[in-house]
């Protein structure tokens, strides 16, 4: 995904990040011909399903220059291995069913999201309780 600028048709590039402030982040793009800029600014709802990602989102979160021409490679990072095993939480068998109920596609993301609901509530296990919990908890 880029984003052009309208007036010149170049395009824009990630200028700063500000953020997250009350659970949002505000990702500040300009044009580097004519300096237009433009702002996408997330909601605390967005930001929390990419944080359930395991995404760091900020300027910490920034990778090495020249890696990705994505305009959100300076904003967002992956989670390590590690980082993901350190946040698992057990399930129980009742829970892992209702789980592969889940688009296929969906279900890393919905674990994720789980698993941290779990974890941030002082569950040490997820199970049905804590599965009807989360959903409330998502709107879902």
């Amino acid at each position: 995904m880029k984003f052009l600028c309208v007036p010149c048709d170049e395009p824009m590039k990630l200028d700063k990040t500000e953020g997250p402030d009350d659970g949002s982040i505000t990702l500040v793009f300009a044009c580097q011909a004519c300096g237009y800029e433009m702002a996408m600014l997330t909601n605390a709802h967005e930001t929390q399903m990419v944080g359930s990602l395991g995404v760091k989102i900020g300027p910490d979160g920034k990778a090495e220059a020249g890696k990705s021409k994505c305009p959100f490679t300076g904003t967002v990072q992956g989670l390590t291995d590690d980082a993901a095993a350190e946040n698992a939480v057990p399930w129980t068998s009742e829970a892992r069913q209702r789980l592969e109920s889940i688009p296929s596609f969906l279900r890393t993301m919905a674990k994720s999201g789980i698993e941290k609901y779990a974890k941030d509530n002082g569950f040490e296990t997820v199970d049905e309780s804590v599965l009807k919990e989360a959903r409330s908890h998502f709107g879902m």
